[in-house]
């Protein structure tokens, strides 16, 4: 089994890139990290960093996962490869502009673009956004699935995530204690379905709110909070038509041994306690 330990960041291709700088910035408010060709790094947390936008087609989405060791790694590389994966081993500059020591890349069952990494670059440097959202973190990705059964499979068998709830066929799953770090919905082509970034508490939720629908940004779903994780929510729309969700108050599962998986209904009811309803569109297809 191949022992993942964290999602720990996104590359998305723009058209656009200054507009998703700006975006990215302002609105979301992350932290510029720095820059490459063709290509900008933010960061929310201690990590260098989590989000990359780059020159590109916006359907290039890549989401990378921590493994522990360089073993590991090759472990990771071997069992792919026998189940019929295009394994990709990166080579030095492409490590160099992705902050790792090594990783592979691969396309998962759905052919979502995915990264398996090796020691991704940590900072002295504290995250401090220009925009105060009160960001805490990058904490989990939403990808896209035509076949829910056979891609919790692979997430649950192959590697090692564990499902925490399901919303209909849609499974919520963790890698470490934190309620979930992957979560699949229903969609007809690979991509990544949302971004998610914890903040510190309802009032930098509500805060939000109000500041995203004065600068016109596109509210999808919420204020509300989730039956499953617990935690307080809002999504919203960012470039390329990319989901963003910022989120507060997170379970995490702690008594690995006895805790069960619960379903929920895929309609309103199972999304939020609060009675508000999301665009169905933006979660299944």
């Amino acid at each position: 089994m191949i022992e993942l330990k964290d999602v720990v960041y996104c590359r998305l291709g723009t058209t656009d890139l200054e507009g998703a700088k700006w975006y990215a910035v302002n609105i979301l408010g992350l932290e510029i990290a720095g820059y490459r060709p063709g290509a900008i790094y933010f960061k929310s947390d201690d990590r260098q960093h989590t989000l990359c936008y780059f020159e590109g087609n916006p359907e290039d989405q890549t989401t990378g996962f921590e493994i522990g060791s360089a073993d590991d790694l090759n472990r990771a590389g071997a069992t792919l490869d026998k189940l019929g994966h295009a394994v990709h081993y990166g080579s030095r500059e492409e490590c160099e502009l992705r902050h790792v020591a090594a990783f592979i890349g691969f396309k998962d069952p759905m052919g979502n673009q995915i990264e398996f990494v090796l020691r991704p670059d940590t900072t002295a440097k504290a995250y401090h956004g220009t925009r105060d959202a009160g960001i805490t973190g990058f904490s989990h990705v939403g990808l896209c699935s035509n076949d829910l059964e056979r891609d919790e499979k692979f997430w649950t068998q192959v590697c090692n995530a564990r499902v925490s709830d399901r919303i209909g066929d849609a499974p919520l799953m963790r890698l470490g204690t934190i309620h979930h770090s992957i979560a699949l919905f229903p969609f007809h082509k690979p991509g990544i379905q949302h971004i998610n970034h914890q903040v510190g508490g309802t009032d930098d939720i509500q805060r939000s709110f109000n500041f995203v629908r004065e600068n016109q940004v596109n509210v999808t779903f919420g204020p509300g909070r989730h039956p499953t994780s617990s935690a307080e929510f809002l999504y919203f729309t960012g470039p390329e038509g990319m989901t963003f969700e910022y989120s507060s108050g997170v379970v995490e599962i702690h008594d690995e041994p006895l805790w069960r998986d619960r379903q929920f209904h895929f309609e309103p009811k199972g999304f939020c306690k609060w009675g508000s309803a999301p665009n169905i569109a933006a979660f299944k297809d």
